[in-house]
């Protein structure tokens, strides 16, 4: 029956709403996407620098901050013929957006742009911009990573994911039902998981019977360990997808051990959306190197022998908003070699650099950090925030704001926190002027002395 809906999902509702009603190109980039993937490395690399090169001169041309920080190094697109030179344009921080938000627009764009918030695990909300295009081309990419883990659209999913903690059922959220429905997928909301309520999910996974799950790393190996520890069997879905946060080789172990099925690693970001997946073969993650420039800057060696360094990313498909050499605060080994599934993508041996400490509730439940930049990305005011949890029942919350920030953005917060950690938590907010960078050079947006 799964199977069946699948096929009716891919050939006629998807392409409906799509094509019919949303009037997007998603599918036609997504076809595009498949067939480069199958390209030889040469073929991808000559590719991804013809996309580049168009997206120099169009900043060049249209994108004021660009024009000038070039300019500064002697730098303009006609001087740069290789990615070695491509290497001498300087990278892009979250401080160097907020700093020239405006003239990081190009001028024939504006008053077409979509725009999300993001902070991540740097506690900085920072506003996104990006072009229709660029949206669809990234679900385009995202379908194909997720497929290579068998995450197939229409196929019957359940995702252990964050969700809103608003009260009560609005009509946003039956609209959401529908649409996930359609979709073939369930929710489970992580945010409210508690060893005490771990039958729930279980429970909630046996009635399913999903085919794939995809979901935060730290949830997926909480339940993982409970289903050992507790010796009880799930439905065993055929394949596992972690997202958010790195997948260790023990967790994978673990995860797999407990589900009975593969488990893949995939990465991203807000700012891109999927950036990098595993396929079949799990030899590292494929870089969506036909849609980013993906590079591993100011390497340093380790001790197994390979290099470690900062990621800076490049859409090039963002003619909005672009973003080129962009430092997302994460970090990764590159791989060398091919990939023995055939695909040219190059690809990274692993992504270290995004840990954010899990949190507890007075009644002993474990939230993932992720759920704090959800509480402030979109809060008003807030510059940049970081939660210490130094009891059981107490959140100091320390916050960077300007103006915007007032009674009602806390009172927001304050509601947001409590539905998930409970009435009997303290929350204390504490004004600061800056937030203390960690021996990474990032701010840490969540920090436990709970262990």
């Amino acid at each position: 029956m799964s199977s069946a809906y699948e096929a009716v999902f891919r050939r006629v509702l998807f392409p409906f709403y799509e094509r019919g009603l949303r009037r997007r190109e998603t599918l036609r980039y997504l076809a595009e996407y498949e067939r480069n993937q199958w390209l030889s490395p040469e073929q991808i690399a000559a590719l991804q620098w013809d996309k580049l090169s168009r997206l120099l001169r169009h900043c060049w041309d249209e994108v004021p901050y660009y024009r000038r920080a070039w300019s500064a190094v002697g730098a303009c697109p006609d001087d740069i013929r290789s990615l070695n030179d491509f290497a001498r344009l300087p990278l892009l921080t979250k401080a160097d957006i907020r700093a020239h938000y405006d003239d990081m627009h190009a001028r024939s764009r504006r008053g077409s742009m979509l725009y999300k918030s993001t902070s991540g695990s740097t506690g900085e909300p920072l506003k996104l911009g990006y072009t229709r295009e660029s949206f669809e081309r990234r679900i385009a990419v995202m379908w194909r990573g997720y497929r290579w883990a068998g995450s197939r659209m229409g196929r019957r999913t359940l995702y252990l994911w964050g969700a809103p903690v608003d009260g009560g059922i609005t009509a946003h959220k039956l609209k959401d039902r529908l649409y996930h429905s359609a979709f073939n997928r369930r929710m489970l909301n992580t945010y409210l998981m508690a060893d005490a309520n771990m039958t729930v999910y279980a429970d909630q996974i046996d009635r399913y019977r999903p085919e794939v799950i995809v979901g935060y790393v730290n949830p997926i190996v909480r339940l993982a360990q409970w289903l050992i520890d507790n010796k009880r069997r799930v439905h065993a879905p055929q394949s596992i997808l972690g997202a958010a946060e790195a997948m260790h080789g023990f967790q994978r172990e673990l995860i797999e051990r407990a589900f009975g099925c593969k488990a893949y690693n995939t990465y991203g970001c807000r700012e891109f959306m999927l950036v990098a997946s595993e396929c079949e073969a799990q030899d590292g993650l494929h870089t969506n190197a036909d849609h980013l420039v993906v590079e591993v800057v100011d390497r340093q060696p380790v001790t197994d022998g390979s290099e470690i360094g900062q990621l800076a990313i490049t859409d090039l498909h963002n003619l909005g908003m672009p973003f080129v050499r962009y430092l997302n605060g994460d970090t990764a080994v590159p791989a060398e070699g091919s990939c023995t599934c055939g695909r040219g993508l190059t690809r990274l041996a692993k992504v270290v650099g995004r840990t954010l400490d899990a949190l507890r509730t007075p009644d002993g439940r474990v939230v993932p950090g992720e759920f704090i930049p959800f509480v402030f990305n979109d809060t008003p005011g807030v510059l940049g925030f970081r939660v210490n949890q130094r009891a059981a029942d107490r959140l100091e919350i320390s916050l960077v704001v300007d103006a915007g920030w007032g009674t009602a953005g806390e009172q927001r917060a304050r509601e947001q926190i409590a539905r998930v950690f409970g009435e009997a938590m303290a929350i204390h907010f504490v004004l600061v002027d800056e937030l203390p960078l960690g021996p990474s050079g990032k701010v840490r947006v969540t920090m436990s002395d709970l262990g």
